[in-house]
């Protein structure tokens, strides 16, 4: 029988959680740490859609990116309103069990951002910054910079971020110079521009950036491309996936079929 603490210990292994930030809150977050696990679903969100999908799957662990319990929890009720407690409510009367790794998925090597690095064929990566390391003594940060296999134009980059996240628009600012050197950000990464600057790059790629982000870069001469926050994540959901699959051949790990990108663009 595999239970949730030994996929939770495995994970923790993979990525150590004590890698998060302090504001963070990865984890076991729900359920019953000796529970049996038979079958698990990975997503970056659990949304409403993705515990449906859970509960009609015969699951009994979500593990997911993004934690559902971030902010404290004042009551959990069924109320339309109470976005997280409808959650927990349906979680714990399923049964569910939910196990999150953020932001030390986000700094770990093989993570967000090694995973988005690769989606976009950079090759030579390394670390953006350095902000601890693994429990094997590896260096790990969030951000990745890395090389194209060759010179591209922002039209082009464009192009590859395109195809490689599937995001559903984009927002940049052109650089104005030709690409070779890119760093990464998965998810909300705009605070990092001054490392990408430091680094020596001529693009960076990450999401949720405001105003003053693609002034700076502009004036920079650095091509900034905004691709969205669950394409720039959602890469390292097969990761997951994987991750499971290698340690636990005897469970069925699967994606969630139902989370998606939710922004539009007119």
């Amino acid at each position: 029988m595999t239970t949730v603490e030994e996929i939770r210990a495995y994970l923790d292994q993979k990525a150590p959680f004590r890698l998060q930030e302090s504001w963070d809150n990865s984890g076991l977050l729900v359920g019953d740490p000796a529970g049996e696990v038979r079958r698990v679903l990975v997503a970056l969100d659990i949304t409403d859609q993705v515990i449906s999908e859970a509960a009609e799957g015969d699951v009994q662990l979500i593990v997911s990116h993004h934690p559902l319990i971030f902010n404290p929890v004042r009551r959990v009720t069924l109320a339309p309103e109470d976005l997280v407690g409808r959650k927990l409510w349906s979680m714990a009367r399923l049964g569910l069990a939910a196990i999150c790794c953020h932001t030390n998925l986000d700094a770990v090597e093989g993570g967000v951002n090694s995973a988005l690095a690769n989606a976009l064929g950079l090759e030579q990566v390394s670390l953006l910054e350095v902000s601890g390391a693994d429990d094997e003594g590896r260096p790990a940060g969030i951000g990745r910079v890395g090389l194209l296999p060759e010179t591209l134009t922002t039209e082009a980059l464009l192009e590859r971020v395109q195809t490689a996240l599937l995001p559903n628009g984009l927002r940049y600012v052109d650089g104005g110079r030709p690409i070779r050197r890119v760093a990464v950000g998965g998810g909300a990464c705009g605070s990092m521009l001054e490392a990408v600057r430091a680094a020596g790059c001529d693009a960076f790629v990450t999401s949720d950036l405001k105003y003053n982000h693609f002034l700076d870069a502009g004036e920079l001469g650095l091509t900034l491309i905004d691709a969205g926050h669950f394409p720039t994540e959602n890469v390292v959901v097969p990761v997951l996936q994987g991750w499971l699959e290698e340690g636990f051949p005897q469970l069925e790990v699967i994606v969630s079929q139902t989370h998606h990108e939710v922004l539009n663009y007119a």
